[in-house]
């Protein structure tokens, strides 16, 4: 009966919406139902915002039952936005109707400066104030970040440039928010020793569209815990580990109560959940992460030793960090308390090696030589995480397929907000940023900064100064926008447009990404002489082309282009490739692509804003520089399925 009550109402709502006269036969129908069934039909969610409104809008039994602060409202936002909800708590007083207007707005201003992105930093990366309208906008910022979240969820292959600038703001809010949590966590005294709390700013840091919080970590933390107190209990039922409450940080005393601590956390770590050291891929930077830790169950010696410190401190037992060279320990005291201690009043234990436990000796052994007695002493929270931050900038510096070398800046800014006079690391930070062309204004704050560091660094420091000022200074002689007609004379040999997905011939392995020659020539140098060993017959996508090679002598006597039977005389395209990578390819080594996929690189959305499953469509900016090249991408992708479809037959 209540359920035909309740259809008949929600059929009797829509026209309701549409009168205007309160007098109208279907509204005394509706205004007398019980307020409960009336609230559940204004909260079932077929209505949006705008309806709410108008019902609201007819009599005042409507209008009282969706105030801004009642459940109506309350639905509407949730529906609309329900990754906001964790935000509020449930003894909270909100006005849902002032929030979801205050949200609606920050989701508008949200999108119109996504949308500004792509005419304003198409040609340069995304300088240091190109952030500054994001940061002055009204209103909450959790609601902007989630209009953020909301654009990259967007379902299809579409909004690719909108996505592309969207997680871009993004990542830039969302770290400069956890590197000064981090900033005001290293402020603590020494004494404060939450060293899980300081490796999970680092995992956001370096993960920032990761949903990544210290209380889901702790959390995973504590079902280990729980599950090492089961065994405990059958280790001894009367362990005193098993009567402690949750955040309480009471310590054991005793060296055998401690014992049994540590070999059921043995059991349940390394036997029960299989964690182990990941000798096989050990310069990974996920070992260092510590969700990552946890859903893989491995890690390298230091991100395994602050899981297993934790654990064993929730249970009551003092372990310490030992910052040991190339293999972090832990150390577990075995003297009396009071007494006078050296090193072998301890026993060291190795997280990485299932919890091994170690003497003096056997830890030299480890290593393969002997250290000072110093190497064995406790390190403070700021000295561990400078340790796994070092660990991340020597993977930054490894790295090879990530052009924008992602991992090296995010770790290079980690080490710096901790010492932030480390000359060298600035001087690393500013040729980084200046050979990858980005943040000219940065680079010389940084340089200037150097310089009154270390007036020593003068030379380094002239250099990257005239040659970051004739950057500038080039930037400002742009004039206009180049663009390329594919009708023109000369560019008459161009076979390929923009868009196009295409496979580089195995045959040969001349092409280069502009970025990355400079890089290891500069950044990492080697010999001119050997040459560079490129992958070939990769997949990629053309987003830009020219008539010839533009490139250098240097550039095209290093590539051996000169082998190539048209040499630079060709057609040359940049492209992006399936790896990461932005190469410079010869026409020759390239050919159309007969089973195009979807290119997964991570600036795509820059130039493209569609992929429709045979091609990309350039987006605005791109289509400007090359206006022909669309509807030649058309003819290409029509005559090749033509061909197909003949042979076929």
């Amino acid at each position: 009966m209540a359920a035909a009550v309740v259809d008949s109402a929600m059929e009797v709502v829509p026209a309701l919406v549409e009168e205007a006269a309160p007098e109208a036969a279907g509204l005394s129908c509706l205004v007398n139902l019980p307020g409960e069934v009336l609230e559940y039909i204004l909260c079932s969610g077929s209505l949006t915002a705008a309806d709410i409104g108008r019902v609201s809008s007819t009599c005042r039994r409507l209008r009282e039952l969706c105030q801004g602060s009642g459940k109506v409202w309350k639905e509407q936002f949730r529906v609309r936005w329900p990754s906001l909800m964790k935000h509020y708590s449930p003894t909270d007083y909100v006005n849902w109707l002032e929030e979801y207007k205050v949200r609606q707005k920050a989701g508008l201003e949200a999108r119109k400066i996504v949308a500004s992105f792509s005419k304003r930093f198409f040609s340069e990366h995304v300088p240091c104030n190109g952030f500054s309208d994001i940061e002055n906008l009204e209103g909450p910022e959790i609601f902007f970040e989630d209009e953020l979240v909301c654009i990259l969820n967007m379902e299809g292959r579409k909004a690719l440039t909108w996505k592309y600038y969207a997680k871009k703001i993004l990542y830039y809010l969302r770290q400069q928010k956890i590197l000064n949590n981090l900033k005001a966590f290293l402020q603590q005294p020494d004494d404060y020793e939450s060293y899980l709390e300081g490796a999970v700013y680092i995992d956001q840091y370096c993960n920032p569209l990761s949903d990544i919080s210290l209380k889901d970590i702790q959390a995973q933390i504590d079902s280990i815990v729980e599950l090492v107190c089961k065994t405990l209990r059958g280790i001894n039922s009367r362990h005193p580990s098993l009567a402690f409450k949750a955040g309480e940080s009471s310590m054991i005393m005793e060296i055998e109560l401690q014992s049994q601590v540590l070999d059921a956390m043995n059991h349940v770590l390394y036997d029960q959940l299989k964690f182990k050291g990941n000798r096989m891929d050990y310069y990974n930077a996920l070992n260092l992460y510590m969700h990552q830790v946890l859903i893989r169950r491995t890690g390298i010696p230091i991100s395994m030793s602050l899981l297993y410190l934790t654990i064993a401190r929730q249970l009551g037992v003092p372990l310490e960090p030992v910052n040991f060279p190339s293999h972090f320990l832990l150390r577990w005291c075995q003297g009396a308390e009071g007494t006078t201690l050296d090193i072998f009043d301890y026993i060291y234990i190795d997280a990485f090696g299932k919890g091994k436990q170690l003497t003096v000796k056997e830890c030299e052994y480890l290593i393969g030589q002997h250290v000072t007695a110093a190497l064995y002493g406790v390190v403070n929270v700021k000295k561990v995480l400078q340790r796994m931050v070092g660990n991340l900038l020597s993977l930054g510096k490894r790295e090879g397929i990530d052009q924008s070398y992602q991992l090296l800046r995010d770790s290079l800014d980690l080490y710096l907000a901790m010492y932030p006079d480390q000359v060298q690391l600035l001087l690393l930070q500013a040729r980084l940023y200046f050979h990858l062309g980005i943040w000219p204004e940065k680079v010389l704050d940084i340089l200037q900064h150097i310089q009154t560091l270390d007036p020593g660094q003068h030379g380094a420091v002239g250099y990257l100064v005239q040659h970051t000022l004739e950057h500038i200074e080039r930037k400002k002689e742009e004039v206009g926008v180049e663009v390329k007609l594919r009708s023109h004379e000369k560019h008459r040999d161009v076979c390929y447009s923009i868009g196009l997905i295409m496979k580089h011939k195995r045959f040969s392995s001349v092409c280069e990404s502009r970025e990355r020659s400079v890089m290891n020539q500069v950044m990492f140098p080697c010999p001119a002489s050997k040459a560079i060993i490129m992958r070939y017959g990769y997949n990629c996508v053309i987003y830009g082309w020219d008539p010839t090679c533009m490139m250098g002598h240097e550039w095209i006597r290093n590539m051996n282009v000169h082998s190539l039977p048209h040499g630079h005389h060709q057609p040359f395209y940049n492209v992006l490739v399936e790896d990461g990578s932005c190469r410079y390819a010869a026409q020759e080594n390239l050919e159309y692509n007969v089973e195009p996929q979807e290119i997964s690189h991570p600036d795509v959305g820059r130039y493209f804003s569609e992929f429709t499953g045979t091609h990309y469509i350039p987006n605005a900016e791109l289509e400007i520089r090359y206006p022909e090249d669309l509807e030649s991408v058309y003819e290409t992708v029509q005559n090749i399925y033509s061909a197909k479809k003949e042979n076929v037959e």
